[in-house]
């Protein structure tokens, strides 16, 4: 197969800072600070939403719909959307269909969703040495957003939180001032669809709100879902995979012997499986799971986060974990690790790498703190 380099942005990755109790404002200036990217970010995803075959009006209705829903979960983070709108001078239901946009895109069959994968290891405490978790992640989607995504810090609510989302998002992968830590996986369920708090916004609240895992895990349970996900939760003590799905929410905790969380893109846990879209997510999805298994039973355990992130660079011949995407498939089927992301939650801080784990010794990573 002929593949084609990730290249990095033609500038510094953006990085968009803000600093507000109100989460209005919050969102203003997010907004006035995207104003050039969030129509771009509208017009990537208002193509990938034409080939799904998704109408106009029906991304409204369903942008509408997920923002009511917001609404009624998290008065906070619909005035956050609508404050982005404000600054970005543009309709809250055209931000609001970014925030919803897995779950729009849940509709089509001809837009299927990324290849993240992503690993958690805890370390069990011993005399003088306290226990110690962290984790990394390929961020894998349309190479199309390749420019359309930024590194956050975000200061203000109940917990600061820094890490990286796409123009108009609330939110994706990061780590608050509490020291919990989230990655993200898409999944996949027959039942997905709007009516529950997008994802993407639930990942926000979660990471703006939770002052550990304990805590994420019941806001996430109070929340409308109807749609999928794997949320990778951690702090320095404490680590859980979730499977969050229409038909709930499911934990897996690290067996004690192994110490890792490892997750692709299918569900791990019986109920939802039975009903998962695996036309859309295998073959490719458990042959990574198994190669980074095998990986790790025959590594040495990495002691840094950077170590961990080495355990995800593939290459010809070996599932794409390292992904780059092939310029002879058509719009909505060009893969690329966009970004590969650390966190650490001892000392509060994500390491975010604009490209593939491959690029982690020749581009330079952004270190971010939220404490």
């Amino acid at each position: 197969m002929t593949t084609l380099e990730v290249p990095p942005s033609p500038r510094p990755r953006r990085h968009v800072a803000v600093a507000a109790e109100d989460p209005h404002t919050r969102g203003v200036a997010r907004g006035e600070q995207l104003r050039d990217g969030i129509p771009a970010a509208l017009d990537a995803y208002d193509r990938l939403f034409a080939l799904g075959g998704i109408t106009p009006a029906r991304v409204r209705a369903d942008a509408e719909r997920a923002l009511d829903t917001i609404g009624r979960f998290h008065a906070g983070a619909r005035a956050e959307i609508e404050g982005i709108a404000h600054g970005a001078g543009l309709d809250p239901w055209r931000v609001a269909a970014l925030n919803a946009r897995t779950e729009i895109l849940a509709r089509s069959a001809a837009v299927p969703p990324g290849e993240c994968t992503t690993i958690v290891r805890s370390v069990a405490a011993e005399p003088g040495r306290p226990a110690r978790t962290f984790g990394v992640q390929t961020w894998d989607w349309h190479v199309e957003l390749r420019d359309l995504w930024h590194t956050v810090e975000s200061r203000g609510g109940r917990y600061d939180f820094v890490g990286i989302t796409e123009h108009g998002i609330l939110g994706k992968i990061g780590v608050n001032g509490a020291g919990l830590a989230l990655h993200f996986n898409i999944l996949g369920h027959e039942r997905d669809g709007v009516g529950g708090v997008p994802m993407h916004v639930l990942a926000a609240i979660v990471l703006g709100e939770a002052g550990g895992v304990a805590e994420a895990v019941e806001i996430i349970r109070g929340a409308p879902i109807a749609s999928s996900g794997s949320f990778a939760l951690f702090d320095e003590g404490e680590a859980v995979l979730l499977d969050l799905s229409p038909v709930g929410v499911f934990e897996i905790r690290p067996e004690p012997a192994e110490g890792y969380l490892l997750r692709t893109n299918h569900f791990l846990t019986p109920l939802p499986a039975e009903a998962e879209k695996s036309r859309l997510y295998q073959p490719d999805s458990g042959e990574r799971y198994d190669f980074v298994r095998a990986r790790l039973a025959r590594a040495e355990p990495p002691a840094t986060p950077a170590g961990l992130a080495r355990l995800l660079v593939t290459g010809p011949g070996e599932p794409p974990v390292t992904c780059v995407p092939d310029p002879a498939q058509p719009l909505g089927a060009r893969w690329a690790s966009l970004a590969t992301v650390t966190l650490e939650p001892a000392d509060r801080t994500a390491h975010v790498l604009d490209g593939t784990p491959a690029d982690a010794d020749s581009r330079p990573w952004r270190r971010l703190t939220a404490g």
